[in-house]
Parts: C-alpha cells; sequence; structure tokens
C-alpha cells in the first residue's frame, strides 16, 4: 500500500480559485492515472471550517480550521488573493494567514506559494536568501518590499530548496505537475499531463509570457497587426527597412514610431520573438539546429548560438538538454 502524501492548501476570502483548484485537479487526476497508489490527499485548511468565498464568487468549503492542521505535511501549498490598488493590482496579505503559515511550515515537507501567494510566503519570512517568483504585475512590489528576496519575474515557477514559487494564473498547472514529477518521474507526469491536454513539460524556466505578450498593447493598430505578422513571418525579411516598407514609411520615421508603441527597437523585437520561436523547437522537436535557424530566420547556426548566449545565456544544445519534452 503506498504512503498517503498530505497535501494542505490553504484557502481565505477572496482566494484566486484557479490557484486552489488547479493543482487540486492535477493531484486528484494522478491518484486516478496511477491507481491510487500516489496517493496524494488534499485537504483545504481554513480560518474556520466551512465555507469561503472566492474571487470568482464560487464557494469552497474548509475541510479544517487553521487551528487543527497538526501533524506530518507533505505539502502546504499557499495561493495568493488580489486586491485593487492604485497603481494597479496589490497581493493581500493577511496576518492571520502569514502566522498560520509560519506556523505550520516547520510541519511539511515542502511549501509551495501559487501566484501572489509568494508575498505571504515572504512576510512568513520563508523567501528570506531565496530566489523566488510571482505573478508579473506585483513581482517589483515584491522585490522593493523585500529587498533580501531575489526576486526574478520572468520564470513560471522556481524552485528554491524546498520552497517552491508560482507564477499566474494557469501556471499553477505547471507547477503543480512538477511537482508530480518529482515525487513520481516524468512518466507519470506526462501521463497527467495528457490527461489535461497540456504540454510537459513548460519548464520552470521558461518565461511567463510570448514576445507579443510581453508587451502592452499599442496605441496604434497597426503597429499591433505588424507585431502579429513579424511573428507569422519569421523566415521572411524583417529588416527595419522591409518593415518600414509595409508601414508606408520612412525607416527613420517607422523605427522612431515603434520604439514609442513598443519600447524596443524592430531590429530588437525581430531578434526575441525569432529567439522565441528557436526555444520552443529546441524544447519540442529534434530538428537539426541548422534547419531551426533556418525556420526561425536565423540564417545559420552560428547566429543561432548568438542569439540564445545573447538573451538566455546559454547554447542552442545545452538549452534543448534542459529543455527538452519527454516524446
Amino acid at each position: 500500500m503506498s504512503s498517503t502524501r498530505r497535501v494542505v492548501i490553504a484557502v481565505f476570502p477572496g482566494v484566486d480559485l484557479l490557484d486552489v483548484t488547479g493543482p487540486a485537479e492535477v493531484f486528484a487526476l494522478t491518484n486516478r492515472e496511477t491507481g491510487g497508489a500516489a496517493g496524494y490527499q488534499v485537504e483545504l485548511a481554513g480560518q474556520t471550517r466551512g465555507e469561503v468565498a472566492t474571487s470568482a464568487g464560487l464557494r469552497l468549503v474548509a475541510d479544517l480550521s487553521f487551528d487543527e492542521v497538526d501533524g506530518v505535511l507533505d505539502t502546504l501549498l499557499v495561493p495568493g488573493a488580489v486586491d485593487a490598488g492604485p497603481g494597479g493590482q496589490v497581493a493581500r496579505v493577511d496576518d492571520d494567514v502569514v502566522a498560520w503559515v509560519a506556523r505550520v511550515t516547520p510541519l511539511a515537507r515542502r511549501v509551495v506559494s501559487v501566484c501572489m501567494g509568494a508575498h505571504l510566503l515572504a512576510a512568513a519570512g520563508l523567501l528570506d536568501g531565496k530566489t523566488a517568483t510571482t505573478h508579473w504585475s506585483t513581482a517589483a512590489r515584491l522585490a522593493a518590499e523585500h529587498p533580501e528576496i531575489t526576486v526574478d519575474p520572468d520564470p513560471i515557477f522556481v524552485r528554491c530548496g524546498s520552497v517552491w514559487t508560482g507564477a499566474g494564473i494557469s501556471s499553477c498547472m505547471d507547477l503543480a505537475l512538477a511537482l508530480v514529477a518529482e515525487d513520481l518521474g516524468d512518466e507519470v507526469a506526462l501521463t497527467v499531463a495528457r490527461q489535461l491536454v497540456m504540454y510537459l513539460k513548460r519548464q520552470g524556466g521558461q518565461s511567463q509570457f510570448s514576445v507579443p505578450l510581453s508587451r502592452p498593447p499599442a496605441t496604434r493598430r497597426d503597429i499591433d497587426d505588424l507585431r502579429m505578422f513579424i511573428v507569422d513571418h519569421l523566415d521572411g525579411d524583417l529588416s527595419a527597412g522591409a518593415l518600414a516598407v509595409r508601414m508606408c514609411l520612412s525607416e527613420r520615421h517607422f523605427a522612431r514610431v515603434f520604439r514609442q508603441e513598443t519600447g524596443t527597437t524592430p531590429g530588437a523585437y525581430v531578434e526575441a520573438a525569432r529567439v522565441e520561436a528557436a526555444r520552443r523547437l529546441l524544447e519540442g522537436t529534434d530538428q537539426p539546429l541548422d534547419q531551426v535557424a533556418a525556420v526561425c530566420g536565423l540564417g545559420s547556426v552560428e547566429t543561432l548560438h548568438r542569439a540564445l548566449r545573447k538573451r538566455i545565456g546559454t547554447t542552442p544544445a545545452a538549452y534543448r538538454r534542459r529543455f527538452r519534452m519527454t516524446a
């Protein structure tokens, strides 16, 4: 008979629904796919037993109160909640939840935050001296409020010893699959991912954003259209001159407008889009490097090497070894 892996998830008023139900679904499906051998036992803990209203308006039911949580835990999972602030989204940091997290952490083999739950771990002192991530919209605030933490806003999750932090919001599923892979191996995680119709693995080192999403929408519709055109025609002529002609602008005026609307140069944007496409091919295919370079518009293996070293600090071969999806 398999041992039980006890997972306790904190719930509190306004908690993000998917932060709770996403990982819970991954663990439940893992139990099903292993015939119960995975042994995940998910419990919801709240300030009191009973109903808890989530950010979506739907209600969850806490199985036990914070005071009733004792004994050994395999995983303590802390989701997040958000409030509207004058400068945008603000993570909700409830002192009672923070105190409880600090108290029960010694009972857990590992501690996991989802999305803005990282702010709760930070307030409890669990991220001091560690690298962590959170939802991109509050990463700067987390870094400013906790300078003792190295906040990386780009990855979808980060593991630092026994503490895992995840970005928002759907990345909670990727994080949960990574936990399953740690516990039971990649093959089980792959089986679960297939049932969920998810990629395995969207690795923790991958960016929260694709290139088109990494910049806010432009005020000019034609610039947004051009950004999509670039992504769809990476192997074409995407020089500043060719793009300027497409926009019916002089090259100088086009470069000025593009930087004003996107915060970067046409050349840098095109290179970023091509590197992103190359990363996807390195992760998901066995195409030779010269084909990867050609498909992505980087031209040669030498240019592919140079672009990846510049953008992500590694070589194509090293990146493929680390992030190649299980076939």
